[in-house]
């Protein structure tokens, strides 16, 4: 690795889960070595100002970095985007670090930023990242690669019509999740058993996206698998997340944290190994690149392992479950930081001489 790396730390961002993101950079701008990096915290506002987190970066550098509250990462000097992201001098290297978890930040746009910029970045790449982010286009995708995934229905807000109940009951029975196609965290998420539950949770995930899907219920268990990688992508041991309510909603995760984490799932060896394998099976299938936590729904007396969705930019405190079973796999926390980091620089080299990003010679 490059002795010194200008690391800049995007966090907050214009989706519901602003907050989210906000949590996940206390730990990770905690963890970063500060002899290896030089940190440019980065807050994006909720109405997408970006700021440099002048009194973050002042406890940082104080090393006051443990006391560090979500509140006062996003405040601080206006910044301009393209000149955040802007590439490295000679001699010397930057790296982007996305924390930003929804739209606008984990859908590709950001990526693109990046690419434009010409500078590194940490995870995958445009394509990646959108198809990731659309729930709806990633299981098409998987069905493609012959993955097994849940039963499901995808639908415009539009499209949302007095006969949709009679469809739904026929295609996948009742109960049902109905889900923003484009939003993480179980945001926007709710559990729908008759037609008039139906109704309102379509108009709950529409308020979130214009894209919708509706998936059977299964009644199963959530085993969740880490991929880390780009050219030679590996498998995390499995970890498994226990509800403590009716499914794993956003007060489960953020506010109550009442859900068991399992690492490692107590799963027999054979169904660990097949986690593992779809993984990175479906890391590939969707164009992924440098982490992804790949969730799973388990039915043990049913289909066995269905492919629930793809998070390109995964939760990332100490106790969140990407990390957490990276720890159990032998890659402790700041070390994990450290080779996504250097994932990013090899991809950026690696890239470097491919016609299109520079003028081929001879061409006017």
């Amino acid at each position: 690795m490059i002795e010194r790396v200008r690391l800049i730390v995007l966090f907050g961002g214009r989706s519901a889960e602003h907050e989210v993101s906000c949590v996940t950079a206390v730990s990770v701008l905690k963890a970063l070595d500060p002899l290896r990096y030089d940190v440019v915290p980065v807050g994006i506002t909720s109405d997408g100002r970006w700021v440099l987190a002048d009194e973050a970066q002042r406890l940082l550098q104080a090393g006051g970095a443990e006391a560090l509250p979500p509140a006062l990462v996003a405040r601080g000097t206006e910044l301009q985007p393209f000149d955040t992201v802007a590439p490295a001098s000679a001699g010397s290297a930057v790296v982007v670090l996305p924390l930003l978890h929804g739209p606008f930040g984990e859908d590709g746009t950001v990526q693109g930023l990046c690419e434009l910029a010409g500078v590194p970045y940490v995870g995958s790449g445009v394509l990646g990242s959108a198809v990731s982010m659309d729930k709806l286009v990633a299981k098409q995708l998987l069905e493609r690669a012959g993955l097994p995934v849940p039963r499901y229905l995808g639908l415009r807000d539009h499209e949302v019509a007095a006969g949709l109940p009679a469809r739904v009951e026929a295609a996948l029975g009742w109960p049902v999740f109905v889900k923003p196609a484009n939003l993480g965290s179980s945001v926007g998420v709710s559990k729908a058993a008759t037609p008039a539950e139906l109704e309102a949770a379509l108009a709950l995930a529409a308020g979130y996206d214009e894209w919708l899907i509706v998936e059977e219920a299964i009644s199963g268990r959530e085993i969740e698998c880490g991929v880390l990688g780009d050219l030679e992508p590996a498998a995390s041991v499995p970890g498994e997340v226990v509800p403590s309510r009716d499914f794993y909603d956003y007060e489960d995760k953020y506010v109550d944290g009442a859900a068991e984490l399992r690492v490692p799932a107590p799963l027999p060896q054979e169904v660990a190994h097949e986690v593992q394998r779809l993984a990175v099976e479906t890391f590939r299938a969707v164009r992924a690149e440098g982490m992804a936590r790949v969730d799973f729904f388990y039915e043990e007396c049913g289909r066995g392992l269905l492919v629930n969705e793809v998070n390109t930019i995964p939760g990332f405190t100490p106790i969140s479950m990407y990390p957490r079973m990276w720890e159990a796999s032998g890659v402790p926390y700041p070390d994990l930081l450290d080779r996504l980091v250097q994932l990013a620089l090899d991809r950026q080299s690696r890239r470097a001489g491919r016609v299109g990003r520079e003028r081929p010679t001879g061409v006017s």
